[in-house]
């Protein structure tokens, strides 16, 4: 069975860690933590023999972390209540700081940028139905999870986890044919810092390649700009060429790579890091 890294607080700051991505990840931090969150999640390091440090840090911030040894790997303007900019540092241990398939990346990433706002606006006749998720989507949702992902970051195949990050801060999108669930994503909504991760992109083998992603994009962007988030955001798999183009398509501008960062499919991935000013 598989063992899902935590989630847990620390003073005031918001971390994962655990072997499965084999990293400590700062998902939040609150400024009352500074500095000493860095040197605690140092001694997570040490403590769990991890390979990687992830931190989403505010530009104010970012020296305090390059004065231990952090490194930028993705920037995104305005990512903090649409004022200050936020930085995607990271601190490697045993080698793991070294880029597979680096040619093959940077191809991915130059394609997508030549597709940069290609997008078409779809005509109303689009066969599936898209539409929020609810409550009772949720067994149906897990089920097309387990089908897509051999493995995954955060426990999408737990009913659970679902339920309750439903009913907290990811609003969950469907494309369905017939009543069937065929496709899914989410937005996770910072609420206070105004910026929304797209994430949770998962369509059934049969229904890919017909542009049901940018439909549900298009859709989770409308509603995001509704609730007075700023900044959308997305941390796609490097080597996965559909969903970096999917981004660029839809005017999102790269932020940067993310090296050995997720266990995502069976094995830890590097990522792409793309934005949006909404």
């Amino acid at each position: 069975m598989m063992e899902w890294d935590k989630i847990e607080v620390f003073g005031k700051s918001k971390v994962q860690h655990g072997k499965l991505s084999d990293r400590v990840y700062l998902m939040k931090l609150n400024e009352e933590d500074m500095p000493g969150i860095i040197k605690m999640l140092e001694c997570l390091v040490k403590d769990n023999a991890y390979s990687k440090i992830f931190a989403k840090v505010p530009e104010k911030r970012r020296h305090d972390f390059e004065n231990f040894e952090f490194q930028q790997e993705a920037h995104i303007p305005n990512f903090f209540k649409g004022r200050e900019d936020g930085f995607f540092m990271s601190k490697f241990f045993n080698g793991r700081d070294v880029l597979s398939s680096p040619q093959k990346i940077d191809a991915i990433i130059q394609l997508a940028k030549e597709k940069s706002g290609t997008a078409h606006f779809f005509k109303e006749d689009f066969k599936y139905e898209i539409r929020k998720a609810i409550p009772e989507d949720v067994g149906q949702m897990c089920s097309v999870f387990k089908k897509v992902f051999d493995s995954y970051p955060f426990p999408i195949f737990d009913p659970e986890y679902i339920s309750s990050t439903m009913s907290d801060n990811i609003d969950y999108y469907v494309a369905c044919e017939k009543g069937q669930i065929i496709s899914i994503s989410s937005a996770e909504i910072d609420k206070e810092q105004k910026n929304a991760e797209m994430t949770d992109f998962a369509t059934l083998p049969p229904y890919r390649s017909q542009g049901i992603a940018q439909r549900l994009l298009q859709n989770m962007e409308k509603n995001l700009v509704v609730k007075g988030v700023l900044v959308a955001y997305t941390i796609a798999r490097a080597l996965s060429a559909g969903m970096n183009i999917t981004f660029a398509k839809h005017h999102y501008q790269f932020g940067g790579t993310l090296v050995n960062n997720t266990n995502i499919s069976g094995k830890i991935e590097s990522m792409n890091v793309w934005y949006k000013l909404l």
